[in-house]
């Protein structure tokens, strides 16, 4: 199960015009992967693939509440999962670091 969960706050100073909270799940079946393949599938495609139904949600709350229609970009989720992976990479390098440093005093 894969879920691309957006929120989007509209304020005016310190007024909310409107708060949107749109969970959109798939259910996906993946077969012959490697774990590190599979997470790297269900952060990126599968996300990618449900990343449309929930802007046309959002879309769809706005027209029907009579609010201008707010155009989302378009996500580039092999990015977000490239630049995680790198970010844990680099913290858990670090704490490698740490340690062997603590075991030196």
């Amino acid at each position: 199960e894969v879920s691309v969960r957006m929120t989007i706050t509209v304020s005016d100073g310190e007024e909310t015009i409107y708060l949107i909270e749109v969970d959109q799940a798939g259910l996906f079946s993946i077969a012959g992967l490697e774990d590190q393949h599979v997470a790297q599938l269900l952060n990126t495609t599968c996300a990618s693939m449900l990343f449309p139904y929930a802007r046309e949600a959002i879309d769809n709350v706005l027209t029907k509440g009579s609010f201008p229609p707010l155009m989302i970009p378009p996500i580039n989720f092999e990015a977000l999962y490239a630049n995680a992976v790198q970010q844990a990479a680099a913290k858990a390098q670090e704490g490698d670091t740490a340690e062997a440093e603590g075991a030196k005093h």
